[in-house]
């Protein structure tokens, strides 16, 4: 059986995924701050995992249950931080809004995909980081949440390069009605934007192709 971890997975772009994938017959580990909201995730090879993937006990508690489930065959890191709201200019930026960003989008992507590494390894699996166009354009407010979605692009990348077993993608998902886009656009109607729901196939399509190691944007080539 396929065992799948994804970060984030209590809404969104990583609840439509994690029940994609389960709906395969995936055994899939999700996890999310909010506990309540987690739990209503729900579906057969739902693992829930309730905490912050900032914190060391959280990210020990995916490995134990990645471990009672046999290994990893896919690690998603969808789980990210837009920052503060409204989105600041760069000269407007403090050293506390740069760590609110840093430590969900960039360091704990890092460490965690160091801590589960061996199983990964271990069945030659994949490994993806979910992007942004704001880590190759640039638009006026959006720069610590673009920087910090460049640097998880060449981590995911950095670790294929370096265990050649892995096959690794950075995926540019596009603009998705998710709570995070309306975050970004207070008061504004996003409903013009398509649901988390129709990038999944996509992403499957990625996943079943499994070209070489790279970043892809989800829309179009996929499709």
């Amino acid at each position: 059986m396929s065992v799948a971890l994804v970060t984030g997975g209590s809404r969104g772009l990583g609840r439509a995924l994690a029940l994609a994938l389960a709906d395969r017959g995936w055994s899939v580990v999700i996890d999310g701050r909010d506990a309540e909201t987690l739990e209503e995730v729900d579906g057969p090879g739902i693992v829930r995992i309730a905490g912050d993937i900032t914190d060391a006990d959280h990210r020990a508690d995916l490995l134990s249950a990645l471990e009672g489930l046999g290994g990893l065959d896919l690690l998603v890191h969808n789980a990210s931080s837009l920052g503060p709201t409204p989105l600041p200019r760069l000269d407007q930026l403090t050293i506390e809004d740069l760590t609110s960003v840093w430590r969900p989008n960039i360091g704990a992507p890092l460490v965690l995909t160091s801590l589960v590494l061996p199983l990964l390894v271990s069945s030659h699996g994949t490994l993806v980081g979910i992007t942004s166009d704001a880590a190759v354009e640039h638009y006026p407010g959006w720069g610590l949440y673009g920087a910090s979605k460049a640097a998880l692009e060449h981590l995911v990348l950095q670790y294929a390069a370096e265990n050649p077993a892995l096959t690794a993608y950075a995926v540019d998902p596009g603009d998705m009605r998710t709570r995070m886009h309306q975050d970004a656009f207070p008061g504004e109607d996003i409903s013009d934007r398509p649901l988390p729901e129709s990038v999944v196939p996509q992403l499957l399509a990625l996943l079943d192709a499994k070209p070489e190691s790279g970043r892809y944007r989800a829309a179009g080539v996929f499709a």
